[in-house]
């Protein structure tokens, strides 16, 4: 009988998670297609600006309402998720890249270096990544790129930690000795046997980062720090509907959030998936 119920339960779990994940795809490709085709089918004019219809409620004419200018919302949150999924997944690739040559460089070259890169790494985690953001975004006029460059400099540090821990697990691999006493130098045996062998768990890596970069740059962009006041950005709205919601107006500020809130638990639904299917003993929820 324990058995019975014991099977049940996986049967169950396994379809929670399959379910789970068919989902996400499905979000996904829902919102990747929304942002590449609503702004070839209709522009967005960030002036345009009709005092007449500000702050109406949802309606057939405006699924999302309008803002306190008489913006279509739903427009608006297209735009702003176009700008904030550029950011994540151009953010998380150049902080995967600088992560993985820092925890390479680390685990492969060991000995003073190692413990170098690590201070860096440890030096760089001391202080919240939010501030350390605010500090890079200070230095630039606002706008896309220093915020893409302010999510890279503070998301690095847990790939590092990631890559170096896994070549550090695979210079004691059997093979890695053979290569080693075959006379292969220390640079081809990274290159030909130690960094494919953490390339899965880096792209696991920089997939995680995406949820984080789009709430960062979200964040940033609330904080009037991020994009131009006027240019369709998720956080922006937030922080621009903050009155609206004051008075008693709810759309202009949830449907911004269901944007920011929504993509984000689909691609880190996905890479739940993915994380399991790298590491079967680990079927516990991602945690962001």
């Amino acid at each position: 009988m324990a058995d019975l119920t014991w099977r049940g339960a996986a049967a169950h779990g396994s379809r929670t998670r399959a379910l789970r994940v068919r989902t996400s795809a499905l979000v996904v490709v829902a919102v990747v297609l929304t942002v590449l085709v609503v702004p070839l089918a209709v522009p967005l004019d960030e002036q345009a600006v009709d005092l007449g219809a500000k702050l109406l409620p949802p309606s057939p004419a405006h699924p999302f309402g309008t803002d306190e200018v008489g913006r279509d919302l739903l427009l608006r949150c297209v735009y702003g998720l176009r700008v904030s999924l550029l950011v994540g997944v151009v953010a998380a690739l150049a902080a995967t890249v600088i992560g993985t040559a820092a925890g390479a460089l680390a685990g492969a070259l060991g000995g003073w270096v190692d413990r170098a890169v690590m201070r860096i790494v440890d030096l760089f985690s001391s202080v919240p990544h939010l501030l350390l953001g605010i500090f890079v975004v200070a230095m630039f006029r606002p706008g896309i790129w220093p915020v893409v460059a302010s999510v890279a400099l503070t998301h690095w540090l847990s790939t590092a930690r990631i890559v170096r821990a896994e070549l550090l697990s695979l210079r004691t691999r059997p093979y890695i000795d053979a290569a080693v006493s075959g006379g292969s130098s220390r640079w081809r045996v990274t290159v030909r046997h130690l960094l494919p062998g953490v390339l899965p768990r880096a792209a696991l890596a920089a997939v995680l980062m995406i949820p984080h970069a789009i709430w960062h740059e979200s964040a940033l962009s609330f904080l009037g720090l991020g994009l131009p006041t006027h240019e369709a950005s998720l956080g922006n709205m937030v922080n621009s509907a903050r009155g609206s919601l004051l008075a008693g107006d709810w759309w202009p500020t949830l449907f911004p959030g269901l944007f920011i809130i929504v993509p984000t638990l689909a691609v880190a639904g996905l890479a739940g998936a993915w994380r399991e299917r790298l590491d079967p003993r680990r079927r516990s929820e991602l945690t962001l």
